[in-house]
């Protein structure tokens, strides 16, 4: 039987697309989510920068989704990725690195994905025993910091966050990304509660990671 941390990170990097979530509530949380799912993306990173981020990581977990993978984003301490644990989340997403939440998710098997800007910042986080390290943020440091990376630290993997968009998707994957983190760009079109656009955009950055592997 698979580890549950091994088999959440397997599903991350198989679905590629992770869709960062800030709501402006708990419903709008909710909706973005379910629009980027149908729209083929698995693995939905809500926020805790949006208000009662934890009930919409508990409202997606319970809908018990084939394939999907509900984690929490922002987390900035231990006490909130318990939180997030406890209200169902499969993965925590932090902007920094955090030794005392590294500690959180090893102690429940949940993979941490802290943000990193440096070498020594990566290294640091391989040793609390992080498996997949978040690049953030991406736009800094463009899809090059990878290979340049994985020179001197081949088993290294990272997540870029920040930066990515269907134009340059195919550089990340072909730098080496274990996974790429999808923000702003998934909902720029939402229009007074329409998540249609959030669905199509969803859709587009997935055909764009198929014919990219393919």
């Amino acid at each position: 039987m698979m580890l549950p941390k091994f088999e959440v990170l397997q599903e991350m990097h198989e679905g590629y697309a992770v869709a960062v979530i800030r709501g402006k509530n708990k419903q709008d949380a909710v909706e973005i989510s379910k629009a980027a799912f149908k729209g083929g993306i698995r693995s939905l990173e809500v926020t805790f920068s949006t208000p009662g981020a934890e009930d919409a990581i508990a409202e997606l977990s319970a809908l018990g989704e084939k394939g999907m993978i509900v984690g929490a984003g922002t987390v900035l301490d231990e006490e909130t990725a318990r939180i997030a644990i406890m209200k169902g989340a499969r993965y925590i997403v932090s902007p920094h690195l955090d030794a005392k939440i590294a500690v959180m998710c090893n102690r429940y098997c949940v993979p941490y994905l802290p943000g990193c800007g440096s070498v020594t910042e990566i290294m640091e986080a391989l040793t609390l025993g992080v498996d997949v390290v978040k690049l953030f943020p991406g736009s800094l440091m463009g899809p090059g910091f990878i290979k340049d990376v994985k020179g001197p630290i081949p088993h290294v993997a990272l997540m870029p966050s920040g930066g990515v968009s269907v134009d340059n998707v195919d550089k990340w994957i072909n730098n080496g990304a274990f996974a790429v983190g999808i923000g702003s760009a998934l909902t720029k079109g939402v229009v007074n509660g329409d998540y249609s656009s959030v669905e199509q955009v969803a859709r587009q950055f997935m055909d764009k990671i198929a014919s990219v592997k393919a």
